[in-house]
């Protein structure tokens, strides 16, 4: 049986699935009912420090992309951060966590760039008996505004110097989340660990705009006539946070760095790509608010039975696996040739592949044979560069099969070979490798 104890950056959980800071983890109700469910732990939604409490717009905060058929594609957000008053969130805290000493119970927090005011609030959360800070350095809207937020992540001296307090006046761990609204996610992880940070968790929103209203045209959704700006999340950002996810793994100088992955989790296998590529553990919001806490069944039992199918024991034993594998396009290997090959038995005639490819790529698809409807790859013309397989509407009806060295290329003449040749070697690259360098 598959172990799914998680031990991120020193915090245990009985497995690596944890809610991000959001309005599931508003108030003890809520995350009582998701530690009912079975999640491993919860990151508290963002506590601001003691005063007048955040105002919320009355109105949507929320705007969604869908399918066709409903499906949620993406997810976009106005909301702040808890409007609760501390003090309320603070009793709630300790509460909960001694009633669920087995889960993980970290408080993200956002206050001023200024030193007093993270001294003032780390001891109070530290006497909740929680187990660990995330400082919510990537909220896009309004706090960025006020200097808090995306406004301190963005700048990687302020994320260096904020961790550093945090590290001086708090004995809890420090996990950092980062915005994806920059250029080079490395450079505030980096800083992060330069300020002593114990980890980072990624991604938060992403800037956007839902639409347009065509009745009004006005901003789409609006309070008032009136919108903002929000964070965009769910399951089409998942693969700009892997992305920044691998970066930073690979990265040399963030290498060791836990990793808290964020963006698009829905399902185990979603998971499973995160942790693959360098997550410690996974954070999920938005397939929560669309299906409910029990998601997180499904997540646990599919990733205990893949673990088991694999004989992978731990969790741990997942993390960064998929790493060795990640390189950057210079370094292809421009010798390995695949052609895509069409399952008759499986076509259904649609012809979906083949408008694809005489529309938009290659022209290597025919329409008909022998004067009746036909698909079929014409090898002398395919590159497989694999947008039939993915315009395809049949699962594993059009696959790319690889060309074994020797093999002669239908569309250059030439013989399949056997040693890697990549751009740094390439004849055609001026800036090439000497092949006796």
């Amino acid at each position: 049986m598959a172990n799914l104890h998680s031990v991120f950056a020193g915090i245990h959980s009985p497995n690596p699935f944890w809610l991000a800071s959001a309005p599931p983890t508003d108030k003890a109700y809520n995350v009582n009912r998701a530690f009912e469910a079975g999640w491993g732990g919860v990151v508290w939604k963002t506590l601001g420090e003691a005063g007048p409490p955040i105002v919320n717009v009355s109105g949507p905060r929320y705007g969604a992309l869908h399918t066709p058929d409903r499906r949620l594609i993406g997810f976009n957000n106005i909301e702040l951060i808890t409007d609760r008053d501390l003090e309320l969130n603070l009793k709630e805290i300790t509460e909960v966590k001694k009633l669920w000493p087995d889960r993980a119970m970290v408080v993200s927090l956002m206050v001023p760039c200024e030193e007093q005011a993270w001294k003032a609030i780390l001891p109070r959360v530290e006497d909740t008996g929680a187990d660990g800070v995330e400082l919510n350095f990537g909220c896009p809207h309004g706090m960025s505004e006020r200097g808090m937020g995306a406004a301190v992540g963005q700048v990687p001296e302020y994320i260096e110097m904020v961790t550093a307090w945090c590290k001086q006046y708090s004995r809890l761990p420090v996990i950092v989340k980062l915005t994806p609204n920059i250029t080079d996610i490395r450079n505030p992880a980096r800083a992060a660990k330069k300020g002593g940070a114990d980890a980072v968790s990624l991604i938060n929103t992403i800037n956007s705009i839902m639409g347009v209203d065509p009745d009004t045209l006005t901003m789409s959704p609006s309070t008032g006539g009136m919108g903002s700006h929000g964070g965009y999340c769910g399951p089409a950002v998942k693969p700009i946070a892997l992305n920044m996810v691998a970066e930073i793994a690979r990265d040399s100088q963030t290498a060791g760095l836990p990793i808290s992955g964020i963006g698009g989790v829905g399902t185990w296998r979603d998971a499973l790509d995160y942790l693959a590529l360098g997550a410690g553990n996974v954070q999920v919001c938005t397939a929560a608010m669309v299906y409910g806490f029990k998601i997180v069944q499904d997540m646990a039992d599919g990733l205990s039975n893949y673990m088991d199918e694999k004989g992978i024991g731990a969790v741990a034993d997942i993390v960064g696996r998929a790493l060795p594998t990640v390189s950057q396009w210079q370094f292809l290997n421009l010798n390995h040739i695949t052609k895509a090959v069409i399952d008759q038995d499986s076509c259904i005639q649609c012809g979906r592949c083949h408008i694809a490819c005489e529309d938009t790529s290659h022209q290597a698809i025919t329409a008909t044979k022998d004067g009746k409807r036909h698909f079929e790859v014409m090898e002398d013309e395919c590159v497989g560069c694999n947008l039939c397989v993915v315009a395809c509407p049949v699962p594993q009806c059009i696959t790319l099969r690889s060309l074994k060295p020797g093999e002669i290329d239908q569309r250059t003449g030439k013989p399949a070979s056997a040693t890697h040749g990549d751009w740094t070697r390439h004849p055609n690259n001026p800036m090439r490798i000497s092949e006796t360098a």
